[in-house]
């Protein structure tokens, strides 16, 4: 049996990395990099990002992300590359894979530079490809993960504290989506079965959301460093990365893809919706009523949704739920990765169901 475990070539999680980037990009190349910065991000840390670049005289080419990690916006960055001999990605979830895709079409070294810890996304080798709209596409693998993955703790405990939350939603379902693949014995994107130390660090994941999850929070809000969220970066970032990417996805990530068809949706974060997913996982799972119980009591301790209308879907009606499901249960979804047959009629009920259980626990 064939397993694998996958990991970028190096993580650094320290204060004030933003101002170091040319010190981190020398290990990859000398000819200039390529900066794919969010607009947002740009507006806050432009000096610090261009500065230790200006000040080794070394060449950088900066553009702004489009919005969307869709093909279009990934043929515009590539159309500008130059003589750069490396990518370096710097903002959120759409902003990273949009570099990690660049520099693989371009055949370059990728430096990954989250700006919050927002999702689980930084590590892996794959990017979530989106139409021009927003609707989900489709998921690119990747022959390699990131040659560097560097997290600003400094910029991250500044971040808005709904891309905290977010992140929590988003590593919150690993362990239980990495349970259904091992229960399952699933082949993941890596094209191997899950070892123990991936299935290991999925669960290290939750039990450190568990005990850290709220204290993170209340430093994020507060705009400090503290012990708890250094340990919630690590897990957002570097525990789910790993678990999700070497044990497997399974209902919750689906079940996001298939929410992103309903237009009411498209305002919501990554994580926030895979939290929601994480809940009708767990009704499909049948798990048991004080597991499910922590579970709603821990989304509503940290701000995770609990509900279809805290998703923006509050009105779906039953053909909106079952569209859902059809793109959830699609042949190129992680849903075949649960251990039983799930159909669309399953998820649609489901998501009515962990909805009413929101009410009621």
């Amino acid at each position: 049996m064939r397993k694998v475990l996958c990991s970028p070539g190096s993580y650094v999680q320290q204060e004030g990395a933003m101002g170091k980037l040319a010190g981190e990009y020398a290990a990859l190349g000398t000819k200039g990099a390529h900066l794919i910065v969010d607009p947002v991000i740009d507006g806050l840390y432009h000096d610090d990002i261009v500065a230790s670049f200006e000040h080794d005289g070394i060449p950088y080419e900066l553009m702004k992300f489009g919005g969307e990690c869709s093909m279009e916006e990934i043929d515009r960055h590539r159309a500008h590359l130059g003589d750069s001999d490396a990518v370096i990605g710097i903002g959120g979830g759409k902003t990273l894979d949009t570099a990690k895709a660049v520099a693989h079409f371009a055949h370059l070294p990728v430096m990954i530079v989250p700006t919050a810890a927002s999702s689980d996304a930084p590590c892996s080798r794959l990017s979530v490809l989106y139409t021009p709209e927003g609707v989900f596409d489709r998921y690119l693998p990747l022959p390699a993960n990131p040659n560097v993955v560097l997290m600003d703790t400094d910029v991250i405990a500044k971040a808005p504290v709904r891309f905290l939350v977010s992140g929590l939603g988003d590593a919150f379902a690993t362990y239980y989506e990495a349970a259904a693949c091992v229960q399952s014995n699933a082949v993941t994107m890596t094209g191997g079965h899950a070892t123990m130390a991936a299935f290991a660090l999925a669960r290290l994941c939750r039990d450190t959301l568990l005990e850290d999850g709220v204290k993170a929070v209340a430093a994020a809000k507060a705009g400090v460093r503290t012990a708890a969220l250094e340990k919630i970066i690590e897990a957002n970032t570097l525990l789910s990365g790993l678990g999700f990417e070497s044990s497997g996805l399974a209902a919750a990530h689906a079940i996001h893809d298939g929410m992103t068809a309903l237009e009411g949706t498209h305002s919501m974060l990554h994580g926030e919706k895979v939290a929601f997913g994480t809940l009708a996982q767990l009704v499909l799972e049948d798990r048991p009523l004080e597991e499910t119980r922590g579970v709603y009591d821990f989304f509503r301790s940290v701000g995770l949704p609990t509900s279809l209308e805290q998703i923006g879907i509050g009105q779906a009606s039953e053909e909106d739920l079952l569209k859902v499901g059809e793109h959830a249960c699609g042949p190129d979804e992680t849903m075949g990765n649960m251990p039983f047959e799930v159909t669309p009629t399953d998820v649609a009920h489901a998501l009515r169901a962990a909805d009413q259980l929101g009410k009621q626990l």
